[in-house]
């Protein structure tokens, strides 16, 4: 077993040798079934498997949709799913409102959020969240608001500070996660899409597929 750490996952390499793929196969399974137990939700997929797929896959089992809103990403998150095929079953598109009087106007943050509490912030992250699933008409949505650098942090907000936000059916939380700045701007924005994706698919697996 040989472990891979790359951006925001780790990804483990099992071999095993023997005289044919079926027997290699046989030799493969009782540790992949063990690693499995050992991690649970942490593990989200084997072989090509992608959060981005993997959550279009939970939605699409629950007939559900997911709409997003992007700051600091710039739709980064947005490509993510697309970037997977038949993702229109479940993804209907999102927003990308990097500017304030953008997040007032097409999400409907309210200008007193942005005045009280800045644009990086829960509130303001869950407002985009809940604008962004009212005017799509989505199930799910996703919010990403935060300092992606190399500029504009300050001591409460410093760089890789990113707000995260899921909006459901089942209600909308928030919360800041510090990335860090020692690895770059696009180190942030990479992070703050699959800590995103991997958020929502835990909330999924808390939701029973459509009968």
């Amino acid at each position: 077993m040989a472990p891979y750490a790359g951006a925001g996952e780790v990804k483990l390499r099992l071999t095993a040798h023997a005289a044919s793929p079926a027997e290699a196969e046989a030799l493969l399974a009782p540790v992949e079934a063990e690693i499995r137990a050992r991690a649970g939700a942490a593990c989200f997929g084997a072989d090509e498997d992608s959060l981005a797929a993997v959550v279009l896959r939970l939605l699409r089992e629950r007939g559900q949709t997911l709409a997003v809103a992007e700051s600091c990403t710039g739709g980064g998150l947005g490509a993510a799913l697309a970037a997977v095929p038949g993702a229109s079953d479940g993804f209907l598109g999102g927003v990308i409102a990097y500017a304030n009087p953008v997040k007032q106007a097409l999400l409907g943050v309210p200008a007193e959020l942005l005045e009280a509490h800045g644009a990086v912030s829960d509130p303001v992250a869950l407002a985009m969240a809940e604008g962004a699933r009212r005017c799509t008409g989505a199930d799910w949505a996703l919010a990403i608001t935060g300092v992606a650098g190399p500029g504009g942090g300050s001591d409460e907000k410093p760089v890789g500070l990113v707000h995260l936000a899921v909006a459901g059916p089942d209600g909308c939380h928030s919360e800041g996660v510090r990335f860090g700045s020692g690895r770059g701007r696009h180190w942030i924005q990479t992070l703050s899409t699959g800590e995103a994706l991997d958020r929502l698919r835990r909330r999924l697996l808390r939701v029973a597929p459509a009968a």
